[in-house]
């Protein structure tokens, strides 16, 4: 496709796109075919022209995550919804992924899941003092209530308005309360993916990384006192965990006091804030201090991540808050006071002997918004997924027109998408691939270009050669598209290949890296075993 040129004079654009075909039939005519260590662009005669070079605007234009999500047809916005992306299922299969990944993580961090509404009414809002400090970015709500129904006995207070949620915080307070709770079970950790709505002035609208709807990975940690450090110290650790694994590089730690507008005592304030700092300090992470950038409820550390075009994001947030817990009359049972006793916590005599105690909130988001996130993936990465987020992660390309040749094809990527497929229906942890195929009558150099522009990481050859055999000593010839990390995947696979695996013990004994070959041909099973290996390494 060629790139949207500014309208000019009809005359510059010609001048522009006419040697922009002449490259493009270039590609197509030539008969070399990629290697596996080659860049984005099949090999061309260099065109020593000004007019074929990019200029520095369509430059920072690939990198705009708006550009390369329309090009790899990721999202679409609407007018209908303004702020609400209505996600393709490319886009929809890479936001799943960041989903599966933390909820992989989760058991290990003691977070379990739960799900929690969309509305609540005005007065549960009031309560959390979200009505108060946070109105004018919610969505009001008004709803069928006893004046507007048929029923005349509808349930008093039905007429509330409401509001959506713009964070999970009260919903996970009620679940809190919803129980009798004892010291022994704290602390209790909630994790939630619904979506939130936030009623951001259009102006300010962009991309994906500011919206009206979006879903966070938001989590809350109810602890004692005693606990708040260990907690904010493996929120930290977990923060560093997904942040390498995505390859974010370096981000910054920004810790934010208290706002003018706010609610409690300067005295809860002072002493949050110092347990942060606390937190920071002993992580051994570099992290600065802006004044007044803390919640209406408490003092927060933001991790901040800076894009390709040098613009700044929020994405995680670890928050502290002693407010909330008081304003839903939070509490679980001691037998005795705690050591570590303070104006935030006094504990109430139950009348079965009991002391209530209430508890600390953390609030904390890992990836933030994943929308947000998944905007700087897609600069970042400049389109060029991993293996594992892929929503293209290997096409079947056929050399000839033979029928049984496209028909093969067919099944092979069929088998290859699911790998573990049986009979009936699959099981739980059943893995499955995204694989395509490609069978059109377009000669193998256009097929492979177009694999390598649509930026699927393998593309595997098959033709009359690799069909003559019986199905299982059939091979592919499978060659190393588009990644972010051509050095790590291309390690990788020669540590595979070169180790070989359980049921295959035929695997090529030869460096991918030191022998530089165009492909490498591998059977059906051992192409499945490579997609789980690179998956399991999050390559």
């Amino acid at each position: 496709m060629l790139p949207a040129w500014p309208l000019r004079s009809s005359r510059v654009c010609l001048q522009k796109i006419r040697p922009l075909n002449l490259i493009v039939l270039r590609r197509f005519k030539s008969k070399s075919v990629p290697s596996i260590e080659s860049d984005h662009s099949i090999p061309t005669e260099p065109v020593p022209t000004e007019r074929t070079r990019v200029t520095q605007e369509e430059q920072e234009e690939q990198k705009d995550q708006r550009a390369i999500a329309s090009s790899h047809n990721l999202y679409t916005l609407h007018t209908s919804s303004p702020g609400s992306p209505l996600f393709q299922p490319s886009g929809a299969h890479i936001l799943q992924k960041l989903q599966a990944f933390l909820r992989a993580q989760y058991p290990s961090y003691g977070f379990q899941e739960v799900l929690t509404p969309t509305i609540y009414k005005k007065s549960l809002w009031e309560t959390s003092g979200h009505w108060d400090n946070y109105k004018d970015d919610m969505f009001a709500v008004t709803g069928r209530g006893a004046q507007g129904g048929l029923d005349p006995d509808k349930e008093i207070g039905e007429d509330e308005q409401y509001g959506l949620k713009p964070m999970n915080c009260p919903g996970h307070c009620l679940l809190f309360k919803s129980q009798r709770r004892s010291y022994k079970e704290l602390p209790i950790r909630y994790a939630d993916f619904s979506p939130l709505h936030r009623n951001e002035l259009s102006g300010a609208l962009s991309g994906l990384t500011r919206l009206r709807r979006f879903h966070q990975d938001d989590g809350h940690i109810f602890c004692r006192p005693s606990q708040v450090k260990n907690e904010i110290s493996r929120t930290l650790e977990f923060v560093r965990l997904v942040y390498q694994t995505f390859h974010m590089g370096d981000y910054r730690l920004r810790l934010g006091t208290r706002p003018k507008q706010y609610i409690g005592s300067v005295d809860d304030w002072d002493r949050a804030e110092a347990r942060l700092k606390m937190a920071l300090q002993e992580s051994g992470q570099h992290f600065y201090i802006n004044q007044g950038d803390g919640a209406f409820y408490g003092p927060k550390i933001d991790i901040i991540l800076t894009d390709a075009n040098g613009k700044d994001h929020q994405t995680a947030t670890i928050q502290l808050d002693f407010q909330l817990p008081k304003r839903f009359e939070l509490g679980y049972d001691v037998s005795e006071p705690e050591p570590e006793q303070t104006s935030l916590s006094r504990p109430v005599q139950d009348p079965v002997g009991a002391q209530s105690q209430t508890p600390v909130l953390i609030h904390r988001a890992i990836l933030g918004s994943l929308e947000r996130f998944l905007a700087l993936l897609i600069e970042s990465n400049a389109g060029k997924w991993p293996f594992w987020m892929n929503p293209r992660q290997l096409v079947v390309l056929t050399v000839g027109k033979e029928a049984h040749v496209r028909q093969r094809a067919e099944e092979i990527a069929a088998q290859l998408a699911l790998p573990d497929a049986r009979p009936g229906a699959q099981t739980l942890n059943a893995q499955n691939f995204m694989v395509d195929c490609d069978n059109t009558d377009q000669s193998l150099a256009k097929k492979i270009f177009d694999a390598r522009r649509r930026g699927y990481t393998f593309y595997a050859v098959v033709g009359p050669r690799n069909v003559e055999q019986p199905p299982e000593m059939q091979t592919l010839d499978i060659s190393l598209g588009v990644h972010p990390k051509q050095q790590d995947v291309q390690q990788a696979i020669e540590a595979f290949t070169t180790l070989g695996t359980s049921s295959s013990r035929t695997m090529p004994q030869r460096s991918m890296i030191e022998n530089k070959p165009t492909s490498i041909s591998l059977t059906i099973p051992q192409c499945q075993e490579l997609m789980k290996h690179l998956e399991s390494k999050f390559l």
